[in-house]
């Protein structure tokens, strides 16, 4: 270490170290009424000496003078100049002494500082404090040190930088890697009723500006596909939109989810870590669930968002980031302010642009181009093509109130895919009964109007041309009495051949688990 050495002379009492950093501890700093600009100053890194009538400890970094502003005193004087102060004799020049007492007291005659200067740029300030006068040589080994130091300096900063990029981009991996797995399950905005027009137009209309939106919406409707569109629009669309899902963190790991940590901030804490607002410098943070985050951990939240400003867990560093924010929630989160269980003044701060996602259920002529997309995605995935959507099928689809959304009728698609092993398709819904073999189909082709290819094949033509429209009750009816028909056309036999599963052209299992739906049971 520099200082150490240096130290170890005879003829030096004091030697020291400032590097320029951003302003820190601004607030509780002795020197804030004489600093001229409170985004950067000296910070004190390095010190060492050999006091010899106080029991001090020169070592320490976080003394009196750890900080200095520039322009202020001999240490910032030396920084803002780029160019050396030495004092041949501190007695005769005591302008250059905070405390005279202490230098009289310690045997300090002279005093050498060097600028700390890289191609041009200067880092920061090296200073000795001397047992007697300093010297022109003095002052030119100083430089020299002061040179070689500078290298150093500058190459550990580039070391670092390195590492923490790398860092970042592994983290920025992880956290894409994550979402990429979720992102490629919906994928793009599928839609053509007129919510999903209204959301189409909402996204352009604030994708170009800074403005923090809250998304708005049951679970599983898309969200998150809202947020990545916005940002996809953004001016921000060249850096990452990193993802925070506020229900999945620990209560006691949130600041540092969100803000990051200094090693040893904690126990478990080995090295720094960046938070997600840190990775998103530039780009978008998407906070998902955000009615989730606990009330008393909303203020540190609400200072980022309005002051861009925060510190890592364990640090006293202030950072700034430019981020811009897009949060999302399944919660009325508008009663829950109202209600003392989320902070006012952070739903105003997030809601100033709000985008409701209407459920599945509010625009069901989105749902045969949601399953399309989805058959088509998982039918490549599994390397097989199953036979087309019937009107059947949609119909099925179109009937059911999808609680789950968008999320549930990707995972329907994706299991009736497995199930049909590329054959004809069968949707099994919670509480409903599929029409598909049931002979009915041609009954109900006309009872909606599709935008994607349906299979059309084995429908019966309806006499008199018009269809007729029928009910849901009419129409479980009809299925029922089908089903009905089947058994006593084969003597009630289920399996097997000649049964009334072969006659409806589904597996015996599903018309065990229909007739138990359907109350259906054979007569004594």
């Amino acid at each position: 270490m520099i200082v150490a050495a240096l130290a170890k002379r005879a003829d030096i009492a004091l030697a020291r170290i400032w590097l320029l950093r951003p302003g820190d501890i601004c607030e509780k700093c002795v020197l804030r009424e004489e600093c001229p600009d409170q985004t950067s100053c000296l910070h004190l890194v390095a010190s060492a000496g050999n006091p010899a009538s106080t029991k001090a400890d020169w070592s320490r970094i976080d003394g009196r003078f750890g900080r200095f502003p520039l322009g202020v005193r001999k240490i910032g004087h030396i920084a803002k100049s780029g160019r050396p102060v030495e004092v041949g004799d501190l007695t005769k020049e005591t302008k250059w002494l905070a405390d005279p007492k202490w230098a009289d007291d310690e045997g300090i005659i002279g005093f050498g500082g060097q600028p700390l200067v890289f191609q041009g740029e200067v880092l920061g300030v090296i200073g000795v404090f001397t047992h007697r006068a300093f010297e022109r040589e003095g002052s030119i080994w100083l430089r020299i040190l002061a040179d070689h130091a500078s290298a150093a300096i500058a190459n550990a900063r580039a070391f670092e930088e390195i590492d923490r990029l790398r860092t970042q981009l592994e983290l920025e991996n992880e956290y894409l890697r994550e979402e990429m797995s979720e992102e490629a399950a919906f994928g793009d905005i599928i839609g053509q009723s007129a919510p999903i027009r209204k959301i189409e137009e909402q996204i352009e209309l604030v994708a170009a500006t800074d403005t923090s939106v809250l998304i708005l919406g049951e679970s599983g409707t898309g969200k998150e596909l809202v947020a990545r569109e916005i940002h996809r629009r953004s001016p921000r669309a060249d850096r990452p939109m990193i993802r925070v899902n506020c229900a999945s963190i620990p209560k006691e790991l949130y600041e540092s989810e969100f803000f990051g940590h200094a090693k040893g901030a904690f126990t478990g804490a080995v090295k720094d870590r960046v938070g997600r607002f840190e990775l998103a410098d530039g780009g978008t943070l998407f906070l998902d669930e955000i009615g989730e985050i606990p009330l008393e951990l909303q203020s540190k939240l609400l200072r980022v968002l309005q002051e861009g400003t925060f510190e890592r867990v364990g640090e006293v560093r202030t950072r700034e980031v430019d981020v811009r924010i897009v949060a999302a929630t399944n919660r009325d989160l508008k009663a829950e302010a109202e209600a003392g269980r989320f902070r006012q003044d952070l739903y105003y701060r997030l809601a100033v642009f709000p985008i409701e996602v209407v459920p599945l259920r509010d625009r069901r002529e989105d749902i045969p181009l949601l399953a399309q997309h989805f058959l088509d995605q998982f039918s490549r995935k599994v390397n097989c093509t199953p036979a087309p959507m019937t009107q059947a099928n949609v119909l099925d689809l179109q009937a059911y109130d999808w609680p789950g959304n968008v999320r549930e009728l990707q995972n329907i698609v994706e299991r009736t895919v497995i199930l049909s092993r590329c054959g004809a398709l069968e949707f099994e819904l919670p509480g409903q009964t599929p029409t598909l073999g049931t002979g009915l189909e041609g009954e109900f082709s006309s009872a909606v109007s599709l935008s994607i290819p349906v299979s059309t094949e084995s429908h019966a033509a309806i006499p008199n041309g018009e269809a007729e429209v029928i009910t849901e009750s009419q129409m479980r009816e009809r299925e029922k009495a089908n089903v009905v028909r089947a058994l006593e056309r084969s003597s009630w036999k289920v399996y097997g051949e000649g049964g009334a599963a072969e006659l409806l052209g589904i597996s015996p299992t599903t018309l065990s688990s229909r007739m138990k739906k359907m109350k259906i049971a054979k007569p004594r």
